[in-house]
């Protein structure tokens, strides 16, 4: 399994793009710099979008991939919970904002949707996807994936503390968690449910205790304007763990 990051951050400049992975080529975790970073051969490639949350930094190229298939009269299927459909065509595709792509052209829509439900398995274009909530507003969902190998990686998404009865369900190689600000804004991460390093290593520890091991770790959505802070801290606790923790950058490739 490959993983193409194409967007790492929380916040959007020339240097930092909105979180985005891609598996294989195929199969997309989050929307937030889809389409600026895919050639519209690799857009037509694309398959499935798996959306974790409605905030606007996860969702934000869903019109514009939508418009982009749509002129190649070609689909992808979005897979998400039910709110995150309905913020999609209440403020986006709502025939206002931009056409609702999820019924026009009516023979063959530019995007198609599967409300999931949690710890309910998705097999999707070969791969066994499990959603699991985290913990980030009233709804929200990380992924577990799992590629026809057998290789498994878990996304979380935007996600504050208390990740113990999500670690119950899924067992990863690669583990691409959120550490959205440095432990100086401690405050502002449990009031807005993100994670800092220490609450991070909170969490991992958790998973050690469950699982009894800890998997690679790949750290997003960090604030880049705070990101020499953050990277201090993330590889202290690495060493603290000694474990494998990486910070994201965009264009990186990963394999599992």
């Amino acid at each position: 399994m490959n993983i193409r990051v194409l967007g790492a951050h929380n916040c959007e400049s020339v240097d930092s793009r909105f979180v985005c992975l891609l598996i294989d080529d195929i199969l997309m975790l989050d929307a937030g710099a889809l389409t600026s970073c895919l050639s519209w051969q690799e857009q037509l490639r694309l398959q499935a979008i798996l959306l974790t949350h409605q905030h606007y930094d996860h969702i934000r190229d869903i019109p514009a991939i939508a418009i982009n298939l749509f002129f190649h009269d070609a689909s992808v299927s979005i897979f998400s919970s039910q709110n995150v459909y309905d913020a999609l065509t209440t403020y986006m595709l709502n025939d206002q904002t931009y056409p609702n792509f999820f019924e026009f052209p009516v023979e063959n829509p530019s995007v198609s949707f599967t409300a999931v439900v949690p710890y309910r398995q998705e097999h999707i274009e070969g791969y066994t996807v499990l959603p699991v909530p985290v913990n980030h507003g009233a709804i929200a969902l990380g992924y577990q994936v799992t590629a026809p190998d057998g290789k498994v990686l878990f996304y979380t998404g935007d996600t504050g503390a208390g990740l113990s009865d999500c670690w119950e369900h899924i067992s990863p190689q690669l583990l691409i968690i959120e550490v959205s600000a440095p432990n100086s804004y401690q405050d502002y991460a449990t009031e807005s449910e993100h994670l800092t390093p220490v609450m991070l290593a909170q969490e991992l520890s958790s998973f050690q205790a469950l699982k009894g091991y800890l998997p690679e770790i790949v750290v997003v959505h960090m604030n880049p304007q705070l990101e020499a802070e953050i990277a201090a801290e993330i590889t202290e606790l690495a060493s603290q763990l000694n474990a494998s923790i990486t910070l994201a950058r965009e264009g990186m490739q990963i394999r599992v």
